[in-house]
């Protein structure tokens, strides 16, 4: 499977959004929660999104209560929460295992794809290239701001 293989169910309303939708675009996706220290990194992927929406860019947020139950229970919680308090406006899906036997299939054809072992915590981001390639895996540390010159070249090509 490649990941335009994948449909997933918008984090709130009933709509279901295949991937194939984002074919030819450069992707950033990434785990998220409301509740983690690196949730101020919102306000970043928004940044990202919205500056290079128009030159093919999209930011997809997949919420996750995998570590330590940092999400809330309810999706209009967890939606209303990203909109009010860093102005979200890229998709967001429903919740997705990050772990374990139930994990989102996604990521772990992601993880497989990048070489990478296990998602380690929340706002691990996966830098997916116009091909729908992983480009580059970048941990929770990494800022979004600081994936901006790659974003950049992949989309130039």
């Amino acid at each position: 499977m490649t990941l335009y293989d994948y449909s997933f169910s918008k984090l709130t309303g009933s709509k279901t959004i295949p991937l194939s939708d984002y074919r030819n675009q450069v992707l950033l996706i990434v785990n998220t929660a409301s509740k983690c220290g690196f949730t101020p990194q919102y306000e970043g992927l928004e940044k990202l999104y919205e500056t290079y929406k128009d030159q093919g860019f999209t930011v997809l947020g997949f919420p996750s209560d995998s570590f330590f139950n940092q999400e809330f229970a309810d999706n209009e919680k967890t939606a209303e929460f990203c909109k009010l308090n860093y102005g979200v406006t890229f998709p967001l899906f429903q919740k997705s295992k990050m772990k374990g036997k139930e994990m989102n299939p996604l990521f772990h054809d992601l993880l497989e794809e990048s070489g990478e072992k296990k998602i380690t915590w929340n706002f691990n981001k996966f830098l997916i290239g116009r091909d729908g390639s992983v480009m580059h895996y970048y941990g929770s540390r990494t800022k979004p701001e600081a994936i901006e010159n790659e974003i950049q070249l992949l989309l130039k090509k």
